[in-house]
C-alpha cells in the first residue's frame, strides 16, 4: 500500500514545483494499436463487404416492414456492422438463452455447395413478438423460463417468414432457395460450424417503440467469397448494358448542344524569326518576307488546334479563305 503524504509534505512539494525544482513531466497519450491475427487473415475485400452490405440493407428494409406489421408500431431495422471472425468468438458472445433460426441456403447453381446460416434474435424480442401476436400491450416482459410449445410455434412462423424474405432478397443477385431447418433456444448446443471456422457476422439494430436491441446473421465463408464475386460481376455487366436507341438519342442531344456553341477560328500564315534589334527598328510600311509563297496552303486553327489547310483569296472584295483539306496529322 502506498504511503500517504502529510499536509506539510504536500505543501513542500507544491512550493518546489512553483520554484522549478521539480519538473512536471507531461504524460504522453497512449497509442491505440489494433491487433491483427495473422493466423486468421481477412478473406474479403472492402468492395466485397460493401456489396454484401448493400444486399442486407435491402433485407433490413424488408424486416422493418415485417416487424412493423407484427408489432403494430413503427419498427426500424438497420445494419450496424459487418465483420469477419472465428465462429467460437461469435458463439461465446451469445447469451445462454437466445432465439436462433437455422436456415438452409441452397444456390441453384451447381457450382456452389449448400450451406447453413444462423439468424439470432434476443429472447426479450422473441417474447415481445409473441406478446403482440397474442394481442398484448407491447410492454417488455422476459420471464426466466424456456418458450412453451405454442410460443415456439409462433416464433417458427416468424422465422419462416424472415427466411422467405431472405430468399427474395438474395434471388435478386443470385438464384437461391432458403428453408428454415429448426429454431433453437440455446446457442451453446449448436454444432453447425467448427469453432475455428471463419464466419461473416451481419449485425442489425432494431429500434421500436417498446424495444431497442440487436440481431445477428451468421454466414460461413466457404462459398461466400465466390458467390459475392459472381453477383458483383453480374451487377457490373448489367450497369454497362444500355439501350442503344437511348444512347443514340443522348449522343444526338449532346451534338446539338455542341453545334450551337461558338468557337474561335484563326488563319495562321507563317512564323517569322528576327532579332530584338531588328524588331526595334521596324517602321510603318516596312515589308517582312515570309517563308511561304502566295499560292501555298496555310493552316487554319480551331481553338488553337491546327484543323484545316486553306488558301488565301477574295470574295466580293473581301479577303477570304478556301478550305482545301483537313489537317490529317492534327485530327489523328
Amino acid at each position: 500500500m502506498a504511503e500517504a503524504l502529510s499536509q506539510n509534505q504536500i505543501d513542500e512539494l507544491l512550493s518546489r514545483m512553483r520554484s522549478g525544482e521539480v519538473s512536471q513531466t507531461p504524460t504522453e497519450p497512449e497509442q491505440k494499436i489494433k491487433e491483427y491475427d495473422f493466423s486468421s487473415p481477412k478473406k474479403f475485400t472492402k468492395d466485397q463487404l460493401k456489396s454484401l452490405n448493400s444486399l442486407y440493407e435491402n433485407y433490413a428494409r424488408v424486416l422493418s416492414s415485417y416487424f412493423t406489421s407484427i408489432l403494430r408500431s413503427a419498427c426500424e431495422v438497420t445494419i450496424s456492422q459487418i465483420e469477419e471472425q472465428r465462429y467460437y468468438e461469435f458463439s461465446n458472445a451469445l447469451p445462454d438463452n437466445t432465439l436462433i433460426g437455422i436456415i438452409s441456403f441452397m444456390p441453384e447453381d451447381a457450382d456452389y455447395d449448400d450451406m447453413a446460416m444462423m439468424f439470432e434474435l434476443s429472447t426479450t424480442f422473441g417474447f415481445l413478438l409473441i406478446d403482440r401476436q397474442m394481442g398484448g400491450t407491447g410492454e417488455l416482459y422476459a420471464p426466466d423460463r424456456d418458450y412453451t410449445e405454442i410460443e415456439l410455434s409462433l416464433l417458427k412462423m416468424v422465422m419462416g417468414n424472415a427466411t422467405k424474405y431472405l430468399q427474395d432478397v438474395w434471388s435478386g443477385s443470385l438464384p437461391v432457395k432458403t428453408e428454415l431447418q429448426s429454431v433453437e433456444t440455446n446457442g451453446r448446443f449448436i454444432q453447425t460450424y467448427a469453432p475455428q471456422d471463419i464466419v461473416v457476422i451481419i449485425t442489425f439494430e432494431i429500434n421500436d417503440e417498446y424495444y431497442k436491441g440487436t440481431a445477428n446473421m451468421c454466414m460461413p465463408t466457404a462459398n461466400l467469397e465466390d458467390i459475392i464475386s459472381t453477383f458483383m460481376v453480374k451487377y457490373n455487366h448489367s450497369v454497362k448494358q444500355q439501350d442503344e436507341e437511348k444512347e443514340q438519342q443522348k449522343r444526338n442531344r449532346i451534338m446539338d448542344y455542341l453545334k450551337s456553341s461558338e468557337i474561335e477560328m484563326e488563319a495562321h500564315l507563317d512564323d517569322c524569326l528576327m532579332s530584338l534589334g531588328d524588331l526595334t527598328q521596324l517602321q510603318v510600311n516596312d515589308v517582312i518576307s515570309l517563308n511561304k509563297k502566295i499560292d501555298e496552303d496555310i493552316t487554319v486553327n480551331v481553338e488553337g488546334i491546327p484543323w484545316f489547310r486553306a488558301r488565301l483569296g477574295e470574295v466580293d472584295s473581301h479577303k477570304a479563305l478556301k478550305l482545301v483539306k483537313t489537317d490529317v496529322n492534327s485530327v489523328e
